[in-house]
């Protein structure tokens, strides 16, 4: 069960764009990621390398905790994210990422949001 100070600490890290490491720092080894209905991806070195090749395609990140509530090993995250393409292209959407944790890791993670927003 992650404590207040650790969900902040993870914060934190997302909101100062360091995101892959985060991954590093933050999940289980064996932990997956879900975008809406799709397939999960999973393994931290996956979820780690897969990040890094959307971070590449970036010229800016910008991510802001709106709110986040932790309930046991459980968490929700409500999400603000503006990424800036390296084309100038800028997209901004709302995510809920709602996390299960394994003692001070995240072990699940699946991801909500419109992908009307992100997609082209």
């Amino acid at each position: 069960m992650p404590s207040r100070a650790r969900l902040d600490e993870f914060i934190a890290v997302m909101e100062s764009g360091d995101h892959a490491g985060a991954i590093e720092r933050y999940y289980t080894e064996d932990s997956s990621m879900q975008e809406n209905t799709a397939p999960p991806r999973v393994g931290r070195d996956a979820l780690v390398g897969h990040e890094r090749a959307a971070l590449a395609r970036m010229s800016h990140v910008y991510s802001k905790a709106v709110s986040s509530v932790v309930e046991g090993d459980h968490v929700a995250i409500h999400w603000n994210f503006e990424l800036t393409e390296k084309s100038g292209l800028v997209r901004r959407f709302d995510e809920v990422s709602l996390q299960e944790w394994r003692g001070d890791k995240i072990f699940r993670e699946r991801f909500f949001y419109d992908p009307t927003k992100i997609m082209k």
